[in-house]
């Protein structure tokens, strides 16, 4: 886990396609094997990092609905 790293200031963070301008959104960034998970209204207060396992287990989860929380 990463907690307030200043190395994200140089990587290319991006917002999903369906996030909309106000909304809770997360962002996320490559960074060799790992994808960073931040979120996009509070950059500064950290980041997760995730091995490609659990990113992959993150997608399915978020495609599947599991976590829509209804």
């Amino acid at each position: 886990m990463v907690y307030r790293s200043t190395a994200g200031a140089a990587l290319n963070w991006r917002k999903g396609s369906a996030s909309r301008e106000g909304g809770e959104c997360v962002e996320v960034a490559a960074t060799g094997a790992s994808m960073l998970v931040r979120d996009s209204r509070d950059q500064d207060s950290g980041m997760i990092e995730l091995d490609p396992a659990q990113w992959r287990g993150l997608v399915h989860a978020i495609r599947n609905g599991d976590l829509d929380g209804r």
